[in-house]
């Protein structure tokens, strides 16, 4: 245990007395902070009450929205870290209770960015930045200068299981390819949020010799990500993780850089083109539609650069070693992220609150996997469970992403994941969301430990968000280990306050523990996780993927 863990432990009991009466926990500058406490895992204290400490301590404003490699995530890692000391786990990571993390983070610089657009008679409309685009820069690069024909590509989607390709008969080499968001609505849900992610399209337009990326938006995408969204935080840092040769990680490196285009500025993409952007929008927004792509008879100029700096942020590891000789080499990864987003500079030059503390994402997730982690650990479970909290989640799954590539346990014995990112605990909930069960054996294993509460499980209620692929799960997918994003479900109140939330607070700094949060409703959602470990953990036979499934033919290993 490092002195910072046993000064944790030291502050055990002002927090808890804080949680039980009801009152403010001490911020974390009052408490010593050097790093705080954690609410005890025995004694009289209650399931809510630890969890409504623990919420509230990595919720604080002292930690000042928990960005991973700032001083406040360092602060909430070395708070879990007491957690999971004071439950009684084993150190499982590669320094002691740490994975380090080696990101590459880069800051935009706001007046490099330039975006104009040339007709086919040589005039030229030069765009305002923020108001009408941003442009990125590709990481591991400090600047982006690209003057390119651009070529327009429907979705920018490659999918021969779905036999479809926006590429076919399409030249880009040299070129800027301009794209929707998203991915045909004839894929079923979790294929089109496979192939219409950002990563991977970028990925594909740089092996087919493209320079640049234009993003495009659907009405559907635009009402998802309204334009206030997309520039909220313009400063904010954009991260990926670093390999050990000390290159970046990075979906389509052959690429110099990115741009969104408002919708409202997109018509001028399409000056004099064979379709207009109007028309392609309504072929993209129909149901079944799929727009083919053409040349553009326009030339893009587009300029952006970053400063970037190597920072260390860790992921936190515990480990409840399995009590069966031969299952305890197999393991069942909880996941919850602890990373948030940090300030909002912007906000803050504008006297306004910019502390995004993320009480709900995913202070919640964390606290509440925690307390699965205790009942665990008193349980003797046949094979080991790894509690993993990991960092960098909001910068693209980074965290989970460097240890499904660099495990602390053996690879090969990585038998389940089981997620937990934002339950939305505002209502007494009856029913709970499990993304992905219908995919694997853990689907009905995760039914029958909640039919053993009386909570059903219900199937997913936003099917056209793709979230099975949207959440720190989906890398250990990637690595073909079957996987459930675990959420409250959407039963009685539980659409109108999940609905509320997401508009007014998700990613805002009012998901804050002044919501009326309900720490006996988290308390039942986390005895629900441990419920769903221990059937996985005691299970005769090492959870599959089902016979013919798309994820499971596509990720695992032959």
């Amino acid at each position: 245990m490092n002195s910072s863990i046993r000064r944790i432990s030291g502050c055990l009991g002002l927090v808890i007395l804080s949680a039980c009466s009801n009152v403010d926990a001490p911020a974390p500058a009052e408490t010593d902070a050097a790093a705080v406490a954690a609410a005890q895992t025995t004694g009289a204290a209650t399931a809510a009450a630890r969890i409504e400490a623990d919420v509230r301590y990595l919720a604080d404003d002292a930690l000042e929205g928990r960005e991973a490699g700032t001083s406040g995530y360092q602060a909430a890692a070395d708070y879990v870290a007491a957690r999971m000391a004071d439950i009684g786990l084993e150190p499982a990571g590669e320094d002691g209770w740490f994975q380090q993390v080696p990101l590459l983070a880069s800051t935009a610089i706001l007046d490099a960015a330039s975006f104009s657009i040339t007709d086919a008679n040589g005039e030229t409309v030069a765009l305002t930045h923020l108001d009408d685009f941003r442009v990125f820069t590709t990481s591991g690069k400090t600047e982006m200068n690209i003057t390119a024909p651009v070529v327009f590509v429907g979705y920018g989607v490659n999918a021969p299981s779905e036999d479809h390709n926006d590429y076919e008969g399409l030249d880009v080499e040299g070129k800027i390819v301009a794209y929707f968001g998203g991915a045909p609505d004839t894929f079923d849900t979790e294929k089109r949020a496979h192939y219409g992610s950002t990563s991977g399209k970028a990925a594909e337009a740089s092996s087919r010799g493209a320079v640049g990326t234009i993003g495009l938006f659907t009405t559907a995408t635009e009402q998802r990500f309204p334009w206030e969204r997309v520039i909220a935080n313009p400063l904010r840092k954009r991260m990926t993780w670093v390999h050990p040769d000390g290159t970046a990680e990075v979906s389509g490196n052959g690429l110099d850089g990115s741009a969104t285009l408002h919708p409202a500025i997109s018509e001028a993409l399409f000056k004099g083109a064979q379709k207009s952007f109007a028309e392609v929008r309504a072929e993209a927004d129909k149901e079944g539609g799929a727009p083919e792509g053409f040349d553009l008879p326009v030339t893009v100029s587009m300029t952006s650069a970053q400063t970037s700096e190597i920072v260390t942020s860790p992921n936190v590891a515990g480990l409840i070693p399995g009590s069966d000789p031969t299952l305890k080499d197999e393991y069942i990864v909880l996941t919850a992220h602890l990373d948030h987003i940090g300030i909002n500079d912007k906000k803050i030059k504008e006297g306004k609150d910019g502390i995004n503390n993320g009480a709900m994402d995913n202070a919640m997730g964390i606290a509440t996997m925690l307390e699965a982690a205790a009942q665990l650990k008193a349980d003797a479970p046949a094979r080991s469970v790894l509690i993993l909290a990991v960092t960098a989640e909001e910068k693209g799954l980074l965290g989970a992403d460097y240890f499904a590539h660099f495990p602390t346990v053996p690879a090969e014995g990585l038998a389940a994941n089981v997620n937990l990112d934002m339950p939305i605990v505002l209502h007494q909930f009856t029913d709970v969301v499990a993304f992905g069960a219908e995919r694997s054996s853990i689907g009905p294993i995760t039914e029958k430990a909640t039919s053993k509460m009386g909570i059903k499980l219900s199937p997913d209620p936003w099917p056209e968000q793709g979230l099975f692929t949207r959440s720190d799960h989906y890398r250990f997918v990637e690595k073909g280990v079957p996987s459930v994003f675990l959420v409250v479900g959407m039963a009685g109140d539980g659409e109108g306050t999940s609905m509320d939330f997401i508009a007014n607070h998700y990613h805002k700094p009012s998901d804050e523990t002044a919501l009326p949060l309900l720490y006996d409703a988290a308390a039942r959602f986390a005895e629900v996780n441990y419920m769903i470990a221990i059937d996985l953990a005691n299970a005769e036979e090492r959870p599959h993927w089902n016979e013919g499934d798309f994820f499971g033919d596509l990720f695992s290993k032959k």
